[in-house]
C-alpha cells in the first residue's frame, strides 16, 4: 500500500483513513472512511480542518442510538442505514465457523438486499456529486465501510490486488482496539468465547469474495451491480471516477 506524506491518523478514531491511501494515482482529500466517530475534541477540529462538509454514517438505528457520531463543525450528517450483524449474535454463536458464516451473510445481504442496495448507492452517488470532501463510515469501518470504498475504488479503476490490501489494512489500523474487546470477551464471557468472537472483528478476504461472488450471480458482473443493482448510470459512474482520479 502507498501512503503520501499526508496521511493523518486520529487517536480517536483509530481506523479513519483517506479512501485515496490505497493508490497514488487517487486525489486525496475527496473522501474519508472511517470507523465510529466517538472522537476526542481535537480529533473533530482536525475533520472540520479538514473541510469535510458530509458525513454518511451507514450504521444500523440500534448502533446510533447507543454511540451517536460527535458533531462535526461544518459538516452536515446523513443516516444512510445498512444492516450489520444483529445484536446479541456474538454471544449466540457456537463456534469460529459459524462467526464466519454470519459475516459472510452479512457481505453477501450488501448485494441482495434492497435496502442496503440504496444506501450504498446514496453514498457513491454522493461522492460523485459533490465538490466538498465527505465521509463515510459504520462502526468498526470493515466490513460496510470496507465495501463502500472497494465499490469507489473499482470505479476509480484500483486494481482488484490493491483493493483487497487496502480492505485488510482494516487489521493493522485496529489491531489495538480489537484486542482491548476481545479481552473483554475474554473478561466477561471466558478465555473459551476469544476464538469464536475474533472472526467478527477482522477484515477477511473470503467476506469480500462472498460480496464479489454474489454481484457475479446476482448481476453478472460488479459493474453490473453497480448499474443495475445500485442504479449508477453512466454519468454518475464517470463523475464518480473523475472525482476520485487526481
Amino acid at each position: 500500500m502507498q501512503f503520501g506524506e499526508e496521511m493523518i491518523r486520529l487517536a480517536s478514531a483509530d481506523n479513519f483513513r483517506d479512501v485515496a491511501d490505497a493508490d497514488a494515482g487517487l486525489r486525496r482529500g475527496v473522501v474519508y472512511r472511517s470507523n465510529e466517530l466517538q472522537l476526542l475534541d481535537e480529533d473533530a477540529a482536525t475533520l472540520a480542518d479538514l473541510g469535510i462538509a458530509a458525513i454518511y454514517d451507514l450504521r444500523d438505528d440500534y448502533e446510533v442510538e447507543a454511540h451517536p457520531d460527535i458533531e462535526i463543525p461544518g459538516a452536515t450528517w446523513t443516516h444512510a442505514e445498512i444492516k450489520g450483524i444483529p445484536p446479541g449474535t456474538g454471544a449466540e454463536l457456537p463456534d469460529a465457523e459459524a462467526a464466519r458464516a454470519a459475516i459472510i451473510g452479512v457481505y453477501r445481504r450488501f448485494v441482495t438486499d434492497p435496502d442496503a442496495r440504496t444506501s450504498f448507492a446514496t453514498v457513491l452517488r454522493a461522492v460523485a456529486t459533490s465538490s466538498a470532501p465527505m465521509l463515510f463510515h459504520c462502526t468498526a469501518g470493515k466490513d460496510r465501510t470496507g465495501w463502500a470504498a472497494a465499490l469507489m475504488l473499482h470505479v476509480a479503476g484500483v486494481e482488484r490486488g490493491v483493493v483487497e490490501t487496502d480492505y485488510l489494512e482494516t487489521n493493522n489500523r485496529s489491531a489495538g482496539t480489537r484486542e482491548k474487546y476481545l479481552g473483554l470477551v475474554a473478561e466477561h464471557l471466558g478465555p473459551d468465547r476469544v476464538a469464536t468472537f475474533e472472526p467478527t472483528m477482522v477484515a477477511d478476504l473470503s467476506y469480500l469474495d462472498a460480496a464479489y461472488t454474489t454481484a457475479d450471480a446476482e448481476y453478472g458482473s460488479l459493474d453490473g451491480y453497480l448499474r443495475d443493482g445500485l442504479g449508477l448510470d453512466d454519468d454518475i459512474l464517470a463523475a464518480l471516477r473523475s472525482r476520485l482520479r487526481a
